[in-house]
This record gives C-alpha cells, structure tokens and sequence, in this order.
C-alpha cells in the first residue's frame, strides 16, 4: 500500500501531466491556426504523450491499491505570441514538470517508498529527453531569428515527428 501523502502527490502529478496535454493541445491549435502545421502536429504527438505520462502514473496508482481523485484542469491561453515563444514556454514548462518529478522522487525516498522510487525513474529519464528535445527547437529557432523561410524549413522538419 502506498502511503497517504505519496498518494496524494501522485495525484497530483496527474493533474499537471493533464494539464500539460491541455496546454500542448492549445499550442498544437495555435501552430495550425497560424499556417505552422508541423509545429501544429508535434504539439499534437506531444499532447498524445503528455496523456500516456498520467495513464501511467493512474495505473501505477491503482496497481499500488489507491484509487485516484482529480481536480479541474487550468485553461491555457489560446495565444501564444510567436513560434519561438511557444518553445520558450514549452522549455520553462518542462523544466517545471521536472522540479515536479525530482520533488516526487525526493518524497518517495522520504517515504521509504522505493516500489515509487523505481518507477519515478522512468520519469526522471523522461523528462531529460523531453528538455533536451525541446531545448534544440529553441536553439535553431533562435538561430533562424527572423528569417521566415527559416522558420517554414524547421516547420517541416519538426513536423515529420512520428508517435512513440
């Protein structure tokens, strides 16, 4: 069984990997409404992955014997400003589900909860390839500044993202 306050932070965690899908839904709109369709379609593949994170930590949940409850969701903003900015907060809201793992991690071994501990791992690792994947989209966005024909190439390249 795991402990109340180990349960209660999973959940959560949840809720912000939920509400991590709903900001990257919002920007996948965003992309496309804009005429960044491959920016659009990423978004949309991380939005699909952002759901799979909370499925997994649900199910981990009720494999450890708690049921779970969830809260409401914040709504994103449905403007983003420009293509790079919608990478910069993509950047500083991964770095920001990272804390979020790192301090779960942290209790679990507070917790003497080392079954959570394992499987926070996964996460861990995770959440570097996620910081890793979008800090090289800020990098060349920025190196293509304001160059459109830039931008459009990257669009493309991006776009071309396949499902996990």
């Amino acid at each position: 069984m795991i402990s109340k306050k180990m349960k209660a932070a999973l959940e959560g965690h949840i809720g912000a990997e939920l509400e991590s899908a709903y900001l990257y839904l919002a920007m996948s709109a965003w992309c496309e409404g804009i005429a960044f369709k491959g920016f659009g379609r990423w978004m949309r593949i991380q939005f699909e992955e952002e759901l799979a994170h909370a499925t997994k930590m649900l199910d981990y949940l009720l494999s450890r014997g708690s049921a779970a409850s969830f809260g409401s969701l914040e709504k994103p903003p449905a403007d983003f400003g420009s293509i790079l900015d919608v990478f910069e907060k993509t950047l500083e809201h991964e770095r920001r589900v990272t804390g979020r793992v790192h301090r779960l991690y942290d209790l679990a071994g507070a917790e003497k909860d080392t079954a959570t501990q394992v499987f926070l791992q996964w996460f861990v690792t995770e959440q570097v390839e996620e910081e890793a994947r979008v800090t090289e989209i800020v990098d060349k966005l920025r190196m293509v500044s304001d160059r459109p024909g830039g931008a459009l190439y990257l669009d493309k390249e991006y776009g071309k993202r396949a499902r996990a």
